[in-house]
This record gives structure tokens, C-alpha cells and sequence, in this order.
């Protein structure tokens, strides 16, 4: 059962993952980590988050085949953070099977707020 307080965060920058760890937990959310795809695929089997956040662009697999991966068996809903504003990229991700889509840089404010969204989105 997906747990309403939970979320995964993959991203392989760490300040960019401390960050967003920190600006989640601030909201009240438990937060797991991970800097690569594979070690959030497995975080999201693990603990079943009501949010996942992806960054697009990282070794080994990227956000895209991550997500594609996530949404074979979870119902997470996905939040792609991407450096890149491009349309193309933006219809991609959702084609993933991303929820959402926010752009680098950020203000953490607009992170919660878009998590907070979709978060509620799960139960309404």
C-alpha cells in the first residue's frame, strides 16, 4: 500500500539530492535516496512512495528508462526534474510515464508545492 508520507528521490548530484531530500523533509515527508536509477528502482519497490522524484540525465540508465521501469509496477507518482526545458524532452518524460515535469534551476518552494500536488492527487 502506498505510503501517503513517502517519497524516493533519484538523483546523482548530491547537492541537488541533499537538497531536495531536505527541502521534502521540511514538508514532513520520510525521504529515501538514491544516486543512480537502478538503486531508486528498488527503493521505490522497497517503500512503495506516494511521490518519486527522477532526475533525467544520469549514469547508467537515464530518468526516461527509469521511470518506464517504475511504472511496470508501481503507481508512484513521478515528478522529472530535468536542466533542460525543451518541449520534446518534457512530452518524452511523460511518455515514460512521468506526472509531472520541473525544470533546473528551481526554487525549493515550487518543489514542495509540486510534490504536495501530486501527492494529493493520489487520494482525491
Amino acid at each position: 500500500m502506498t505510503s501517503p508520507h513517502t517519497t524516493v528521490v533519484i538523483e546523482d548530484d548530491l547537492d541537488i539530492r541533499l537538497l531536495v531530500t531536505a527541502v521534502l523533509e521540511s514538508a514532513g515527508y520520510v525521504v529515501h535516496a538514491a544516486a543512480t536509477g537502478l538503486d531508486g528502482i528498488e527503493l521505490v519497490r522497497r517503500h512503495d512512495p506516494v511521490v518519486t522524484t527522477l532526475d533525467v540525465s544520469m549514469p547508467g540508465i537515464d530518468g526516461f528508462e527509469t521511470a518506464r521501469r517504475i511504472r511496470a509496477f508501481s503507481a508512484t507518482r513521478i515528478l522529472m526534474v530535468s536542466a533542460r526545458a525543451d518541449e520534446n524532452e518534457q512530452r518524452a518524460g511523460r511518455e515514460a510515464g512521468a506526472d509531472d515535469y520541473l525544470t533546473k534551476p528551481f526554487r525549493p518552494r515550487e518543489l514542495r508545492q509540486r510534490v504536495t500536488d501530486l501527492a494529493h492527487s493520489v487520494r482525491d
